[in-house]
């Protein structure tokens, strides 16, 4: 086989440092504008963007030109710098340090979709703690909850 083809949706979410409340609008739709952009320019198409006032979710198709952990250093470097800039209440503004990425079927990116669409009447009802419990009890994914928080 001589082509490398490959088509990989991706989950991916992570928080504020301390899940602190920033992201607001007016500046909420820049910060998801940049970020498809950063995304773009790596080759990595964002689907669906979209979050809360203290995380986001990311449904985006990972390039076969670049890992993981290096897309999510160039997402969170670049935005939390550019992020700060925006405003003086923003200066404080962090990514937390880990991230939760899950694989998605081609079959249930529709429902991705939606579930992004719907973060602010799901975060009405819960947290974005108890939102990410379920995402990794969803996906099987082992943790330790000493070091999911920071």
């Amino acid at each position: 086989m001589a082509q490398s083809l490959v088509k990989n949706y991706i989950h991916i979410v992570f928080s504020t440092k301390h899940r602190e409340a920033l992201i607001h609008p007016p500046y909420e739709q820049e910060l998801y504008n940049y970020i498809v952009g950063i995304c773009k320019n790596l080759e990595c198409p964002v689907v669906k963007i979209g979050g809360y006032t203290n995380h986001i979710h990311i449904l985006c198709l990972l390039s076969k030109k670049i890992a993981l952990m290096k897309l999510l250093e160039e997402i969170k470097g670049h935005s939390s710098k550019w992020f700060k800039t925006k405003d003086e209440s923003l200066q404080s503004f962090y990514w937390q340090n880990g991230y939760g990425a899950f694989s998605v079927n081609p079959e249930e990116v529709d429902a991705v979709i939606t579930y992004i669409n719907q973060q602010k009447q799901h975060h009405s009802k819960n947290d974005f703690q108890d939102e990410y419990r379920i995402l990794l009890k969803k996906y099987d994914v082992d943790y330790d909850e000493r070091y999911v928080w920071d």
